[in-house]
């Protein structure tokens, strides 16, 4: 799973002004024409694909909630919150 906060240099937090200007300035220095270094395109495609998903309130909730399931945000309490309601409902 691509991790879009990291491709914007950004923590999960980050409010909607913020992505949008982590997306601006990491745009510009990544963008093809602007940039000669060796697989700026390919950075450029991943931050835009970044700011797509994060900017969209819809898709950042499903992202997050996938991301969360797949314990990158903190993955021991994420592990205790499954845990606790899988218990919970056994009980």
């Amino acid at each position: 799973m691509k991790d879009h906060y990291a491709a914007l240099g950004l923590n999960s937090a980050a409010t909607p002004a913020e992505i949008k200007k982590a997306f601006r300035q990491q745009a510009a220095l990544h963008h093809p024409d602007r940039s000669a270094a060796e697989g700026a395109a390919a950075r450029f495609r991943a931050v835009q694909e970044a700011y797509e998903v994060l900017s969209d309130d819809a898709r950042r909730a499903t992202y997050d909630d996938n991301r969360k399931r797949n314990l990158l945000d903190n993955p021991l309490e994420t592990a205790s919150e499954i845990w606790s309601a899988y218990f919970n409902r056994l009980l």
